[in-house]
């Protein structure tokens, strides 16, 4: 295989198929399977470290035995969504940020829309976490694998069983 090759594994989790993409050194995507918008295609399954890695993090988390993930990740975006990712990487664990924080985070309120489709572009759920960006209004809204699977993760990181 060339290094532009990619690879692809999926695994279960408690809220649904997760579709792993890599190259041989990065992981590149996390998407659910399924959701309310779309379903993947299912590609061949491939293995190398990096999904294997990337399957075991993941399974740790949902056993809430890691907070932090340790992943080398490909970003392919604009650059203003990068921006926007790596700013998301920075909201720790069990905790949220509203949009107009993020939108402030990089510099600008005014960007708050820009920053909101950013978000909901993430090819990295859960590993880059866009679910704990919530409503300027404190409310649950947006979530491009489903408001209820938004919901899930950020209840299991907090510890409750209801935050909204």
């Amino acid at each position: 295989m060339h290094n532009t090759d990619l690879y692809y594994n999926y695994l279960e989790t408690p809220i649904g198929e997760l579709e792993i993409c890599s190259n041989k050194n990065e992981l590149i995507s996390v998407l659910f399977s399924k959701t309310q918008q779309h379903e993947l295609n299912k590609k061949e399954i491939s293995e190398n470290k990096i999904l294997t890695e990337t399957k075991k993090q993941i399974t740790a988390y949902f056993k809430k035995q890691i907070t932090i993930f340790d992943l080398s990740l490909k970003l392919n975006g604009t650059e203003f969504q990068n921006k926007v990712w790596n700013e998301l990487k920075k909201i720790p664990f069990a905790k949220t940020i509203n949009y107009l924080t993020l939108a402030k985070n990089l510099g600008d309120a005014k960007c708050i829309r820009a920053a909101a489709s950013a978000n909901g572009k993430n090819p990295i759920s859960i590993i880059i976490p866009c679910h704990r960006v919530i409503g300027t209004d404190n409310k649950l809204v947006g979530y491009s694998g489903d408001l209820w699977r938004k919901k899930w993760l950020l209840e299991h990181e907090s510890n409750q069983s209801k935050l909204f």
